[in-house]
């Protein structure tokens, strides 16, 4: 190990950049190992050519044939064609099992991948992580120096699109190194033995690049296909997949063996020697050039990886990628939106705001696919830039389906939707404080014949009793509205029930809203787990805190209806015409008759009077 009294400032100063918040690249040491490599190859091609060139002006002074052929006749051509015949039929059938074992995976150079870092947005912290495995990768001499070891492996695990191969794509690029694409699933074949031999073709590949270009980083994309825990190590797998794992093991610990070839001449031509000369005049094995790789893997299961993989040596450093936070959704939202044509009335940073707003647990794939949904709806309504009614629109139909617009219900049903609808929004407009009117309509969408979209007007990672009880008011306020307003209920508040149902299992089996502590959820299943539901229904006290609590949200929502029938009325009559309202076109109906903000707070204090009382 280099003692650090020895080592310059100038080195110091090279060495702590290892760590820095810039990325090294030419400065590091991979580029200069590439560079002698470069040199070494156009060497060898220059004394090729220098050899060929030699041959061709010595046939030429001798007036010989450049390339002589050999003589074909008597009984080997009349056998020929049938010699032909049976080469042709090995190579067909003998293709699959030859080329069968090739490595899979797929080949970027710097040059064709076009996501840089600057690109990556709303991951700060992993992107930080990232840029100093990167100068670890490229400044690798510099770290041996100080008698570090490599980092061999790092594994990105999170939810699906929150930009695992995204941003491994942009580390090559901005590593300026091959980069070996492959997922996990390719490697698996009907043969067997292939598998393994389709991944010591991999990690040949990755060595050979490493070697020759400096150093190569290799992608593996859904890790668990072939890396889940072994049988009798946390999971059970089908015959032979055992033997994968242990083959993908064996080869990210062989990166510092020798190569083929040098086995092959030491084993025929140098251990035979030696066997042959004295201990003092033996052949020394010369040191093994240990490639410069870095192995990337994605999966949105670690739990399922064999531990074997995750020690130290192999994937010993783990990175997380989480569902972006509102700050994050704001930077992701305004980096897609400044690339797409956006009218010209809408500000950009409002737009964003908005657009990470109501996209709470989306991921940054998401939140591009709903602007890019965006825009296609702009275009359609005649315009050449998308607005926040359009981002709206694109949301819920990202959540909800498309629109059934073949779908036409008589007077009498649309009423009835629009009065169900003008009901669960009457509810969450005096009692959900807090929360955001997206859209209503009453247009039908897969099985709901209308909706009521609303979100969390600021992003929130804990719910109170109150706020619980709120979503129960407001998923019975369709069922009180019908029976209000028509004196019978129709089928269609049985999807609000489930809703219902399922939030007030969750408040007295969970999260301990009711008289008891006990959760339900301790056995390992999550709190939004389905068989929480008829555990709860199954215990008579829980079954009974929840139909109370059911009960009172009922109650409640038909007291707010009664209080403020003609908003219903207003609100439902406006959805008969306009079939949806979006944003603040819902919030223009209801205070037309609902008065200013001072009367919609009167009401409120009103309400919080009226169901304090008991019995009421």
């Amino acid at each position: 190990m280099t003692d650090s009294r020895n080592v310059s400032t100038f080195q110091l100063t090279q060495l702590t950049s290892l760590v820095g918040p810039n990325v090294l690249g030419e400065q590091g040491d991979v580029a200069a190992i590439r560079e002698r490599q470069r040199l070494r190859r156009v060497r060898k091609l220059l004394v090729v050519l220098t050899v060929v060139l030699g041959w061709v002006v010595l046939r030429q002074l001798t007036h010989a044939s450049l390339v002589p052929l050999p003589h074909v006749g008597g009984t080997l051509a009349r056998y020929l064609p049938a010699l032909l015949l049976i080469g042709v039929l090995a190579l067909i059938f003998g293709a699959q099992f030859v080329g069968g074992g090739a490595s899979p995976h797929t080949l970027f150079r710097p040059g064709d991948i076009d996501v840089g870092l600057d690109d990556v947005m709303g991951i700060d912290n992993v992107k930080r992580e990232v840029v100093k495995t990167l100068n670890l990768f490229l400044g690798h001499k510099r770290f041996k120096e100080l008698g570090g070891l490599p980092r061999r492996g790092i594994l990105f695990e999170g939810p699906p699109g929150t930009g695992k191969t995204y941003l491994a794509k942009a580390m090559a690029r901005e590593a300026d190194v091959p980069f070996l694409f492959v997922s996990a699933t390719s490697f698996q074949s009907q043969f067997y033995g292939m598998t393994g031999r389709k991944i010591r073709s991999f990690f040949r590949a990755l060595r050979n690049y490493a070697l020759s270009e400096g150093g190569a980083i290799g992608y593996i994309d859904e890790l668990d296909a072939i890396g889940a825990a072994r049988s009798g190590m946390g999971g059970t797998r089908g015959e032979g997949l055992a033997g994968v794992v242990n083959t993908l093991l064996t080869e990210m610990q062989s990166f510092d063996q020798p190569s083929r070839t040098r086995r092959l001449v030491r084993r025929v031509f140098v251990e035979p020697l030696n066997r042959l000369l004295p201990p003092g005049l033996r052949i020394a094995p010369k040191p093994v050039m240990v490639p410069n790789i870095l192995l990337v893997a994605a999966t949105n299961r670690a739990d399922n990886l064999d531990p074997a993989l995750l020690r130290p040596g192999r994937f010993d450093r783990s990175i997380h990628f989480s569902l972006p936070s509102r700050a994050a959704r704001v930077e992701i939202a305004h980096y897609y939106l400044a690339r797409v044509a956006c009218d010209p009335s809408m500000d950009l940073p409002d737009a964003a705001d908005r657009v990470a707003g109501m996209t709470a647990g989306y991921s940054p794939v998401a939140i591009s696919h709903i602007i890019n949904t965006a825009l296609p709806l702009a275009l359609m309504k005649g315009r050449l830039g998308l607005t926040l009614q359009d981002l709206t629109e694109a949301k819920v139909e990202f959540e909800t389906g498309e629109k059934d617009t073949t779908t036409v219900y008589t007077h009498e049903e649309s009423r009835r939707v629009a009065f169900h609808e003008a009901g669960h929004a009457t509810v969450a407009y005096f009692l959900g404080e807090g929360r955001r009117l997206d859209v209503v309509s009453i247009v039908k969408r897969r099985d709901s014949l209308g909706l009521l979209a609303h979100s969390d007007a600021e992003e929130r990672f804990t719910r109170t009793k109150g706020e619980c009880e709120v979503l129960l008011r407001i998923a019975m306020g369709g069922k009180a509205s019908e029976q209000l307003f028509f004196g019978e209920v129709s089928s269609g508040p049985a999807g609000d029930l489930v809703g219902a149902t399922q939030i007030a299992a969750q408040m007295v089996g969970a999260y301990g809203f009711g008289k008891s502590l006990v959760s339900l959820a301790a056995d390992g299943a999550g709190p939004l787990s389905g068989g929480l539901v008829s555990r709860v229904l199954s215990d008579r006290q829980m079954r009974a805190d929840a139909e109370k609590l059911l009960g009172e949200a009922y109650a409640d929502a038909e007291a707010v209806l009664r209080r403020h029938s003609v908003v219903v009325t207003t609100l439902a009559e406006a959805l008969v015409d306009r079939r949806e309202l979006i944003g603040s076109e819902i919030i223009e109906v209801i205070e037309s008759v609902a008065g200013s903000d001072m009367g919609k707070a009167e009401a409120n204090r009103t309400l919080d009077l009226l169901l304090r009382i008991p019995g009421t």
